[in-house]
């Protein structure tokens, strides 16, 4: 290891203890890493890293809903090629299963709707997130807080699972039960889980 100029004028200890100090710094970093989910789906696993720092109220709505298993069962029910995919309300019959939680709006956190971030859906009410959430597959901007104007709020990306993500992108959709992009052949969540750190 290569230490600074300065670090070899120093006693010897001095030197010994800074690269001590450069060893366990990896380390310190990794206890500080963001929570990671894995979404095992019917078309395999998609992994999301939250960002808990830029947007806690939602990654603490959405770990509560993996530690309470509330997507297991549910389906991909909205797909839009070049647009998102959308999960965490229906099943695979398209039932609706309700939730009284509610997530104030956190869409001016500095996140942007890219590709493969993950928000929260909501209706006009800022404040209406609750329960379903989807994948961006493309940059929407116009889905950013603007000029005041509050956004759809990001509180995670994926960080692997990018082929998954397009397989159910491009799956055939239809029209049933009066809801659009509904996909033909059920894309279904078999199981959420918190990775340990």
């Amino acid at each position: 290891m290569r230490l600074p100029l300065a670090a070899l004028k120093q006693p010897p200890w001095r030197a010994v203890t800074l690269a001590i100090a450069l060893l366990i710094l990896p380390i310190s970093s990794h206890a500080e890493a963001n929570p990671r989910v894995h979404l095992t789906t019917s078309e395999g696993v998609i992994e999301i890293e939250l960002l808990p720092k830029l947007a806690p109220k939602h990654v603490a709505n959405f770990l509560s809903l993996v530690e309470e298993e509330f997507y297991v069962g549910l389906v991909f029910h909205r797909v839009i090629p070049n647009f998102m995919i959308q999960a965490g309300g229906y099943d695979a019959q398209l039932n609706y299963k309700p939730s009284e939680r509610k997530v104030p709006n956190e869409s001016f956190n500095g996140l942007s709707n890219k590709r493969y971030t993950v928000a929260m859906a909501r209706l006009s009410d800022p404040d209406s997130a609750d329960t379903q959430f989807f994948i961006n597959v493309r940059d929407n901007p116009h889905l950013d807080a603007n000029q005041g104007e509050p956004g759809y709020s990001v509180f995670g990306r994926v960080v692997d699972g990018m082929d998954v993500i397009e397989t159910i992108e491009l799956t055939d959709t239809h029209l049933r039960m009066g809801m659009a992009a509904v996909p033909e052949k059920a894309i279904v969540i078999l199981a959420t889980e918190l990775q340990p750190q």
